[in-house]
């Protein structure tokens, strides 16, 4: 196997030399993780391990304020000493002549990440109490005063759902693929049901879901919240109504949970699971299936994106074809329909 280190590996180590003493030695970074978003790295030196992860963004033309690793940087830093466990943030770098697009260093966390919502190497028996430490997280991370840690102005104010289906819908006019017409019927029944936005504004991850949460590497307790990357200060059950697509979509579909025996697997249906994270925050255990057909809305927007990128031959992750990030979207909205949401 070859050892010699990259340009790009040999700038970056000029440059951490620099800026957190890395010591001399041959560095390598290699890929970790399974998203289609900003590349993750390990970093290592004369092959041990360094203790940090590097994460950028992709490669090649982006959508506007799309990989906004910055404010990843930004909310992890905020979030030091609070309730809601992150990795040490270490170094931003916002010049793009490193490693060829600006990049930060954090904490390796110890711990095991779950992309199956089966939970296939965990015991029935277990499950429940990994889903109940998701939904304790989640009403954590909402119940954060955005004030005390900082993050007041790390929203842009305003209506923040007719915001965020004005940026995605100008996004999926951008991205538009052959095929996705239904998305347009999509966009039009959410402004004709968009609730009043009367709650609260807190804290909200934006790509809620197990794969971005790591576990201890023997505990249901949750270690790590990462990717953060569509994080903002907007209404709390955005994120609850994307958290629920992994109830609504098949296994085949993003590893979902729809045609799973869920009582035979130890995990909570929908609508324990709602209860989980509305009794933690004291709430009615409810949710207005807008927020799920939202979020189904945004998700295909985002595979838009990586199947656009995918064309131009700057994806930072495979599995994600054109025709499998349109059309298994099609064949969920055909089989739920917009208004029953799966509840």
């Amino acid at each position: 196997m070859d050892t010699t280190p990259s340009p790009i590996e040999g700038q970056l180590a000029a440059y951490l030399a620099a800026h957190i003493a890395l010591p001399a030695g041959t560095l390598r970074a290699e890929p970790i993780g399974h998203g289609h978003s900003n590349p993750t790295f390990g970093l290592t030196l004369d092959g041990r391990a360094l203790p940090y992860v590097m994460r950028k963004q992709p490669a090649g033309p982006l959508p506007k304020s799309a990989h906004a690793i910055d404010r990843e940087f930004r909310v992890m830093s905020a979030l030091a000493g609070t309730v809601i466990p992150v990795p040490a943030m270490i170094h931003y770098c916002a010049d793009p002549a490193v490693v060829g697009t600006p990049f930060y260093l954090m904490e390796r966390v110890a711990g095991r990440v779950f992309e199956d919502n089966r939970l296939p190497g965990i015991p029935a028996l277990e499950r429940r109490a990994y889903f109940a430490a998701m939904a304790g997280i989640l009403a954590d991370l909402h119940g954060l005063d955005v004030e005390a840690i900082g993050l007041a102005s790390f929203g842009r104010g305003g209506d923040f759902l007719d915001r965020q289906l004005s940026t995605w819908s100008r996004q999926h006019e951008a991205l538009r693929l052959p095929g996705c017409e239904g998305l347009d019927q999509l966009v039009e029944w959410l402004r004709q049901h968009r609730p009043a936005d009367v709650t609260a504004p807190s804290l909200v991850h934006g790509d809620f879901r197990l794969g971005n949460l790591m576990f201890h590497p023997h505990r249901s307790e949750v270690v790590a919240l990462l990717d953060w990357e569509l994080s903002t200060i907007g209404h709390p059950m955005a994120d609850l109504g994307y958290n629920l697509i992994a109830w609504i979509q098949q296994h085949d579909e993003y590893n979902g949970l729809a045609d799973t025996d869920l009582a035979a697997a130890g995990i909570p249906s929908m609508q324990e699971y709602i209860g989980m994270y509305c009794a933690r925050r004291g709430l009615p255990p409810a949710i207005d299936p807008f927020f799920i057909a939202f979020s189904f809305f945004r998700l295909a927007v985002i595979f838009e994106g990586v199947a656009r990128r995918e064309a131009a031959g700057t994806a930072t992750a495979g599995g994600a074809p054109a025709n499998r990030s349109s059309s298994g979207f099609a064949r969920l909205f055909t089989r739920h329909g917009l208004t029953q949401a799966g509840l």
